[in-house]
This record gives C-alpha cells, sequence and structure tokens, in this order.
C-alpha cells in the first residue's frame, strides 16, 4: 500500500478531534485516514462542514439506493478508492444488493438497473467525464425525475468530487472498511 502524503496523526491534540477520533473508532472499527491525514490538520469547522455535507443526504427525496449509486459511480470514475471503499461499506451496512453495486460498470447492459438509474448513471457518468452534459442527455434524465430529483443528483455528483478529490489530493487511499463491514456483518461475529 502507498503511502499518504502527509503523516496520519494518531494522537490528536484537542478534545473535539479526540472525540471524533474515539466515534469514529466506534463506529468503523478504527480511526478513518481522511481524518488522521486531513481534519486533524485542521480547524474543527472543516471537519463540521464534510459532516454537514454528509447530513444533508438526510434530506434527499432520492432512494436511498440511488444515492449510493450514484456516489459510487462518481467515486469510481475519479479513482477514489476511500471513498468507493466506505461507499460499499455502507452498502454492505444497509443490506442492499451488492451485486447490483458489483455490475455498476456495467450498468448500461445489466438487468439489475431500471431505466430511471440508467439515465441518472448516464446523467452522472457524462458530467463527471466531461464536466458538462448533453442536452439530450439531460432530456433523458427529466422523463425519470423531478426537478427537485434533478438538482439532488447535481449535488451528489459535485459534493462526492470534494469527498473524492479530497482523499486524492492527499494520496489516500482504501481503509479496508468493507472486510470490516462484512466480518461485523457475519454470523461468527
Amino acid at each position: 500500500m502507498t503511502e499518504t502524503f502527509l503523516p496520519p496523526i494518531e494522537k490528536p491534540l484537542g478534545l473535539k478531534m479526540k472525540l471524533v477520533y474515539h466515534f469514529t473508532r466506534k463506529q468503523f472499527g478504527k480511526v478513518l485516514t481522511p481524518l488522521k491525514v486531513y481534519s486533524a490538520r485542521l480547524p474543527a469547522s472543516f471537519g463540521m462542514f464534510y459532516g454537514k455535507v454528509a447530513n444533508l443526504d438526510k434530506q434527499l427525496v432520492l432512494p436511498r439506493e440511488t444515492v449510493f449509486l450514484i456516489r459510487e459511480q462518481v467515486a469510481h470514475i475519479n479513482v477514489c478508492q476511500f471513498c468507493m471503499d466506505i461507499g460499499r461499506a455502507f452498502v454492505i451496512q444497509a443490506k442492499m444488493n451488492v451485486a447490483k453495486f458489483d455490475a455498476l460498470a456495467e450498468y448500461n447492459i445489466s438487468p439489475l438497473f431500471t431505466d430511471a438509474e440508467r439515465a441518472a448513471l448516464d446523467y452522472v457518468t457524462e458530467l463527471t467525464q466531461n464536466k458538462k452534459v448533453s442536452p439530450e442527455t439531460f432530456a433523458h434524465l427529466s422523463r425519470y425525475y423531478s426537478e427537485r430529483e434533478i438538482c439532488e443528483i447535481v449535488w451528489l455528483v459535485a459534493s462526492e468530487h470534494l469527498y473524492n478529490m479530497t482523499n486524492i489530493g492527499l494520496n489516500i487511499h482504501s481503509d479496508m472498511l468493507c472486510d470490516l463491514q462484512r466480518n461485523s456483518s457475519s454470523p461468527n461475529s
């Protein structure tokens, strides 16, 4: 595994960050690398901003599985290994159809995806790869989604880029959260 560009801070100085480390360790079984490399070096308000971004997803009207499919697709295109890993861990934890996420690279031909999901993923893929979308792709998307849902899809792409670029810019890779989640979900745990 390659090293992060900045060394992880294993013992944070401030009380707030010590609490964040504690609760993250409790939730995930470890302190997440982005916290140790990025958040520990910045004022707490930066970490709180990331928390607010995550909490805004709770206000979305899009189906939760669609939200995860979109985030996973953006992370995959941007090659953010940490984001792909944590996204998949949440999918496993939520007991979503993992086979569907395994087939994401073939969403356009896989019978696991609805026409609406294909339209959303076409839009997300084009926006992420090209940083623009054709009128035809947008028109196809708007056949399946309301104006609010379209804005939510744009939000998901934009906010996923925030996470992806933070991790990619500091050479943060997978924390193997999928393995931790699978182990904690197994009947022998």
